[in-house]
């Protein structure tokens, strides 16, 4: 059901591929709910997914950029305002990347220029996103910044490798841009904290079908799915959340302030009574 939370609001969605991304749901639901946007992803990826049949249900145009390359962000905002009849209301950034995850590289024997890469893809380009929108003056007054992320930011989930450092990275410009860009241009910067979730990016991370379960056993709620991910995102740009910035707001289910759950407590009772 439509509320028209977003209805006359503009915005800028990075990282859909297919309908498995989260990216992919908040513009279904950015949509529904009266938005108009541009979806923008790397050349490489928009080759790989399924985008343009995106843009098509939702009425919009794709602008390839890549955005890790400053020269093309500009671009990419330049010709969203053009596209839209004026500035941005909101920006999703739904990218993450780790050449060491996709080769299988330990933790304890990273590639350093992949993970530069990573940290330049996963992190900085949200740093260059508001850098560039914020030297534009792009984002209209109370419009809304967020940045998806993962809790393995905080604690230590050895499969997630040098992604965890990216995430951490990421949410720490989302607070250090965040004051700045509140307080000189009244827009807000936040991130969310999500559940693992059945995306292409999150089912290449070794074991994640078990990472997951334990989740969902861990989480009162269960995992947060992708489609409950994009209805925050539609309300962290909407009015309704206008003075929440500078926060990672986990999504989880719960599962960022439970310490065990009694399904797993049995599951273990169960495995050592087995032996």
């Amino acid at each position: 059901m439509s509320h028209n939370l977003l209805k006359g609001k503009r915005g800028i969605i990075f990282g859909a591929l297919d309908e498995s991304s989260i990216a992919w749901k908040v513009a279904e639901k950015c949509y529904a709910e009266g938005a108009t946007f541009t979806l923008t992803n790397a050349p490489i990826a928009m080759r790989m997914g399924a985008i343009n049949q995106l843009a098509e249900r939702c009425k919009t145009e794709i602008i390839p950029a890549d955005a890790t390359v400053v020269e093309d962000l500009e671009k990419l905002i330049d010709r969203s305002m053009e596209v839209l009849g004026g500035k941005i209301d909101f920006i999703l950034h739904s990218i993450g990347m780790s050449p060491n995850v996709r080769k299988s590289k330990p933790y304890t024997d990273l590639s350093y220029d992949f993970l530069m890469k990573t940290l330049d893809v996963s992190a900085i380009s949200f740093h260059k996103v508001m850098q560039v929108a914020y030297q534009k003056d792009a984002i209209s007054e109370w419009g809304s910044v967020v940045g998806l992320t993962y809790i393995a930011a905080q604690r230590t989930f050895p499969s997630y490798s040098d992604m965890a450092e990216a995430k951490a990275t990421l949410e720490s410009i989302a607070r250090s841009f965040g004051y700045h860009y509140g307080k000189n241009k009244k827009v807000r910067v936040n991130t969310i904290s999500q559940s693992p979730t059945w995306t292409t990016a999150g089912s290449g991370v070794k074991g994640f079908d078990a990472f997951f379960n334990y989740a969902d056993k861990l989480s009162p709620l269960g995992n947060a799915s992708a489609d409950a991910c994009a209805d925050y995102c539609v309300f962290l740009f909407s009015d309704m959340s206008k003075m929440i910035t500078m926060q990672n707001l986990y999504h989880d289910g719960g599962f960022s302030s439970v310490g065990v759950s009694q399904e797993i407590m049995d599951m273990l009772s169960n495995e050592t009574e087995s032996k």
